[in-house]
């Protein structure tokens, strides 16, 4: 064979040895792509459980849906009652189980309105209970001095500037909490203000978090909706 020949096959073997590394690459993708999600049980609690998701760590409370679709349904010190994709499991502590499931692209908050014509909400500050009224009029969460305190917020090296409430000229103070929380909702890193005195007397749940969310209302009753 001449030279333009072992070329030839010398090219040929390359292209091959190319084409079986792409088929190989394709094949792991694949693979990876539609391999079963894990769900491990690492921890059971009375009415809670933290479950790993496919790597990410959840604490859901019995009745709450993960972003990933993954509902408890139960749960006590020996076993974890589960729904996904409408199929009901059992898992027990350390127990690694994989379910096919999609998960869920957003999660939906809905309140009433209340008498008053005011939505309110129940939630947290930075893992700590909080009670909201939602004020679409407030630039930022906002809440009195008092409230700051039992919720742990330090503003002793907060900018400080004034406000003018129905109770004079006061001193407020700019915060930033690392998250807050509207039933399944969470965002993180918020603005926030705190007012020295008795103002607000609820906290007003303003735009730092609501432009962070899509909202509308439906036949009285307010949807709040955060996409993953």
């Amino acid at each position: 064979m001449g030279s333009d020949g072992s070329n030839y096959v010398n090219r040929l073997n390359r292209y091959c040895l190319i084409l079986a590394a792409a088929l190989m690459l394709q094949l792991m993708f694949s693979s990876q792509l539609w391999a079963d999600p894990e769900i491990i049980a690492s921890g059971l609690f009375k009415n809670k459980a933290m479950l790993t998701i496919d790597g990410n760590t959840r604490l859901l409370k019995a009745g709450e849906t993960s972003p990933e679709g993954v509902l408890l349904v139960s749960s006590d010190s020996k076993q974890a009652v589960i729904k996904v994709a409408g199929k009901q499991m059992t898992l027990q502590l350390s127990q690694r189980i994989s379910a096919s499931f999609t998960a869920a692209e957003f999660v939906d908050v809905k309140l009433l309105r209340a008498a008053n014509g005011h939505f309110f909400a129940s939630g947290a500050i930075n893992g700590r209970p909080a009670k909201f009224v939602i004020d679409t009029g407030a630039s930022a969460i906002a809440m009195n001095l008092n409230d700051a305190r039992r919720l742990g917020i330090d503003i002793s090296k907060s900018p400080v500037s004034t406000a003018s409430t129905a109770g004079g000229i006061v001193e407020t103070y700019v915060v930033n909490l690392d998250k807050v929380s509207v039933g399944a909702i969470t965002v993180h890193n918020i603005a926030a203000t705190v007012v020295d005195g008795d103002f607000p007397a609820q906290i007003l749940l303003g735009n730092t978090f609501l432009s962070r969310v899509e909202m509308r209302e439906e036949a009285g009753i307010m949807v709040l909706r955060k996409k993953f």
